[in-house]
């Protein structure tokens, strides 16, 4: 029977990259796994292809001679091959697949990016969140930040025994880290719990540190924010997280971004909006208003004769800086016509007056009732 082809079996396209791989490998690995289908033998065997599919698509040697040859690049004697074209090493480097997509599924889990020598583990990310204002996040700034972390112990040096001292091989695990037990067609590898994977233990922990080779501190961190940076943005600090475990690596510090809202002004992208309350009287006759700027400054915008509520006017290049860039976006101000309040007597006589004496002087208006009427009139009303 022909084998089918190994990108149908993980349904992904030829040009598919890692993470396309991976992630349809995941999703199928986990549905037809024999711990998710006891006694399922079709299920097993979709199970065993898909393996086969991903073990040679995700090796980029492999993936270009099958692009080239087919099934065929892994048969007829090929170096190294076994069964169904792959060498011995297609079992062992299995068990490392399938710990790092399925640890968790299978009871274990890796602790900060996986398990390291001597039980170092990675240390986790964290995250800060900070709050600038919009002016801040036009200029940019460079800020201090307090980040209580868990820094390296500096008694043991991050090795969690007391100095003087060595960690002891696990004697469950034999200090590999993980401890094998049979389901059903496959070896599940799963997490030492005597040692939670680190492969050693600590007989005479660090006083400081109780062992665990770090300690909690509130660190002070500078931070630089790029002018144009925008609400949601997150920042990576690398190395600056939590530290690992027994000398490993520390982990990434994200700082997320939110921006405060503006008394005037109203971001979309790099473009603002400021809505100016214009006199009707200024409205009606136009002139000249002075209009506040991102940066501080101020904008002189020409009002026509007989601007409208909503008339938007475009000042180029006072928006906001493209993020690592030299462009700005544009600031548009928009008219928002005030009715007068209250008025005194002169005031409404003289308006009564300009509305006896008003002809064609509200087009809109009138055009409006005009059609309302007609409207009406359809009606019978």
């Amino acid at each position: 029977m022909a084998k089918r082809d190994y990108y149908e079996i993980l349904g992904v396209e030829r040009g598919a990259d890692d993470k396309q791989l991976k992630s349809a490998f995941r999703k199928l690995a986990k549905q037809y796994h024999p711990d998710a289908n006891p006694g399922d033998e079709k299920a097993e065997q979709k199970f065993k292809e898909i393996a086969e599919a991903y073990e040679v698509l995700k090796n980029p040697e492999h993936r270009a001679a099958y692009d080239r040859f087919g099934h065929a690049a892994f048969e007829g004697g090929a170096p190294g091959a076994g069964p169904g074209g792959f060498g011995p090493e297609f079992s062992s480097s299995m068990s490392d697949i399938f710990e790092d997509l399925f640890g968790e599924f299978m009871g274990g889990r890796r602790q900060g990016g996986g398990r390291r020598s001597g039980g170092a583990a990675r240390g986790s990310d964290l995250r800060y969140n900070m709050e600038i204002s919009l002016t801040e996040a036009y200029a940019g700034k460079s800020a201090q930040i307090r980040v209580p972390t868990s820094v390296t112990c500096e008694t043991c040096s991050g090795q969690g025994a007391k100095p003087g001292s060595q960690p002891a091989t696990c004697s469950t695990c034999n200090g590999a880290g993980a401890v094998r037990s049979s389901s059903g067609f496959f070896t599940v590898e799963r997490t030492c719990p005597a040692c939670q994977g680190r492969g050693q233990t600590i007989t005479d922990p660090c006083t400081d540190c109780a062992g665990a080779g770090r300690v909690t501190k509130e660190r002070n961190l500078s931070v630089n924010i790029p002018a144009g940076v925008e609400d949601g943005t997150r920042i990576r600090l690398a190395g600056e997280g939590e530290a690992g475990l027994r000398g490993g690596p520390a982990g990434d510090l994200y700082i997320f971004l939110s921006i405060k809202p503006h008394e005037f002004f109203q971001r979309d992208g790099a473009d603002l909006f400021c809505r100016v309350p214009i006199s009707m009287a200024s409205a009606a006759l136009g002139g000249d208003i002075e209009v506040p700027t991102i940066d501080g400054k101020k904008a002189r915008v020409s009002i026509p004769e007989g601007t409208q509520t909503g008339k938007q006017f475009r000042l180029k290049g006072k928006g906001m800086p493209v993020l690592r860039s030299t462009q700005h976006g544009d600031m548009y101000i928009q008219a928002a016509v005030e009715t007068p309040v209250n008025l005194s007597r002169k005031q409404r006589d003289l308006l009564t007056e300009f509305g006896k004496e008003a002809r064609d002087n509200s087009p809109q208006s009138e055009g409006f009732f005009a059609k309302a009427k007609s409207f009406w009139d359809g009606f019978g009303a």
